[in-house]
């Protein structure tokens, strides 16, 4: 019957999509590697390393030349005493005239000759007027090709000025020298030391005995023709009964 349900005709079914062309939205498996073959490494993003230092030249082989050097420059002149007239030189000089011998300066610091009989009435002056109120120290130098042989030195220090002023007298092998022990009291001290080892005499010291060798020492060591191996091999000898190990 035409109209029974059964016998229609079914409907056709939609053409199936053709096949796309490869490279067009179809994803390409990569092929496995062949067996055996070796994998290839990553590309490495390292920096390269700095060059080391260059080796030095093997034995043998010829240097280059080292270039000359300078030439040294020229030492500067050693200082020594210059005339000095500065307004503490005229001072004294108007105040105790010909007493001032000469007066110089050597690495920036005075230095007064004086006669000596005068060494205490200067020293007296320079502490009470110009302020030197220290006695840093007292000493002599032996000179024995001269005819005053022994330079008495005297340096002084102000503490208002922070200056320094050094007063010198020449002395004879006999001549003796005022003390300034009442005008510094260390003096005692440095007057007996130097006694003790030049053999010069402070006119007024209260004690002037030796200060480092034994009272019955002979000779003054720090002179210059003093012999002190003779002199230690005789007081050995004598006090101690033995003979000296120099």
């Amino acid at each position: 019957m035409a109209n029974d349900p059964s016998e229609k005709t079914p409907a056709p079914k939609p053409p199936a999509d053709p096949p796309k062309p490869a490279g067009e939205g179809a994803s390409v498996s990569p092929k496995p590697a062949a067996e055996g073959a070796a994998a290839t490494p990553p590309t490495s993003t390292t920096p390269p390393k700095p060059a080391g230092p260059a080796k030095p030249a093997a034995p043998g082989a010829p240097t280059a030349a080292a270039p000359p050097k300078p030439p040294a420059a020229p030492l500067p002149p050693k200082e020594g005493p210059t005339p000095l007239d500065n307004e503490l030189v005229q001072r004294l000089k108007a105040r105790f005239g010909d007493a001032i011998k000469d007066a110089t300066q050597d690495r920036k610091q005075a230095i007064v000759l004086v006669a000596a009989d005068k060494l205490r009435e200067i020293s007296r002056y320079c502490r009470d007027e110009e302020k030197f109120d220290m006695l840093d120290d007292l000493t002599a130098v032996d000179w024995p090709k001269r005819e005053k042989r022994f330079d008495v030195v005297l340096i002084l220090y102000s503490f208002p000025k922070n200056e320094r002023l050094r007063l010198k007298a020449h002395l004879g092998e006999n001549e003796p020298v005022p003390s300034v022990c009442e005008i510094w009291p260390v003096a005692n001290w440095l007057e007996r030391e130097c006694y003790d080892m030049f053999g010069i005499v402070f006119q007024g010291h209260p004690d002037l005995k030796r200060i480092l060798l034994p009272d019955e020492w002979q000779g003054y060591p720090l002179r210059k023709d003093y012999d002190i191996l003779k002199q230690d091999t005789d007081w050995v000898r004598e006090n101690l009964g033995i003979e000296s190990g120099q």
